[in-house]
């Protein structure tokens, strides 16, 4: 059982992560797990994901609905996706309850140095602003969701790094579209992973409603903030990947020891 100064922690812990996807646009929540650990204090790495997880899953919704007022979501593509990478989700999630809880974290910090080195990559494709899912795609929309859905449940992230390319590789979609259509996965991934984790006992339910609460409002003073340093995203992008390598090397060093 965590104490008040936990919770508080856990409550700043999400609008670090809040704040961060505001103000850049993405990555934030790879952060949710090494915070809920290493600064919260949550002493099962387990409990950490599937609580995480939740969190990651509230705050892709809440991003979803300013995307889908904006019509940059493609619904049916969307849809194709996450179906196939619940039955992803799922299957990832239950192996990664039955990994130890340190070597978790030490494959976990591998996947972090992933993103961060994503996040640096730069992309300029304009793509196909009228792109629809059809039968001649959607065998790869299928599979390209299966399998993120699989690596997100697995590490209870939402994967967005994963699904936005995913979903410009299987139907050529403007990135903008891909960014919100991610957001229909990441939701669907994200509360599978949970809702599996819950079934074990895994998820501090009020520690998971603290973190949103925090999320939202840090995610509203990034996304305020951003407009005012819109021609410097690209260098925040890559301080927060520098951020990225260095939380991962100390979880690398941490838990190396699993092993």
């Amino acid at each position: 059982m965590l104490d008040t100064a936990q919770y508080l922690l856990g409550a700043g812990s999400g609008a670090l992560v809040g704040f961060v996807l505001g103000l850049i646009g993405g990555g934030g929540s790879i952060l949710a797990v090494p915070l809920l650990v290493y600064v919260v204090g949550v002493t099962s790495p387990h409990l950490a994901i599937g609580t995480s997880a939740f969190a990651v899953a509230a705050n892709a919704a809440t991003g979803l609905v300013g995307h889908a007022r904006r019509g940059t979501v493609k619904w049916r593509c969307a849809g194709l996706f996450a179906a196939a990478g619940v039955v992803g989700a799922f299957g990832g999630s239950t192996a990664g309850m039955a990994v130890d809880g340190q070597k978790l974290l030490f494959l976990f910090a591998l996947v972090m140095i992933m993103v961060g080195l994503l996040m640096l990559r730069r992309r300029g494709r304009s793509g196909n602003p009228e792109v629809v899912c059809d039968r001649e795609n959607s065998p790869k929309v299928l599979g390209f969701g299966l399998g993120a859905g699989m690596f997100s449940g697995f590490f209870g992230i939402g994967g967005g790094f994963l699904i936005v390319p995913g979903l410009i590789a299987a139907t050529g979609m403007p990135m903008i579209n891909a960014v919100g259509s991610s957001l229909v996965a990441v939701s669907a991934f994200g509360l599978t992973t949970a809702i599996n984790y819950a079934a074990s006992g895994l998820v501090d339910w009020p520690l998971a409603l603290v973190f949103i609460a925090g999320g939202a409002l840090g995610g509203f003073a990034g996304a305020g903030l951003a407009h005012r340093l819109a021609g410097s995203r690209d260098r925040l992008t890559m301080v927060f990947a520098v951020l990225i390598f260095v939380v991962a090397g100390y979880m690398l060093w941490h838990s190396a020891e699993a092993w």
